[in-house]
């Protein structure tokens, strides 16, 4: 799985990098960001939510 962040849509609420700090972080700008090139395998479902919850839906999640 990949995940990335659509900046356009982001509002910098942090819920991402708060629920999968491995994943998400907040970057100088304010907005997230994915750390991460490939999403370990134990953190998929942590990131499924993530994308659910995020309230701009700027969280993009593409299956391997």
């Amino acid at each position: 799985m990949k995940t990335w962040v659509d900046k356009e849509k982001c509002i910098g609420c942090s819920l991402c990098s708060a629920l999968v700090p491995d994943v998400f972080e907040l970057e100088e700008d304010g907005k997230a960001r994915a750390k991460v090139e490939k999403v370990p395998e134990n953190l998929e479902k942590l990131v499924e939510q993530a994308k659910d919850m995020c309230p701009v839906f700027a969280i993009i999640v593409e299956k391997d």
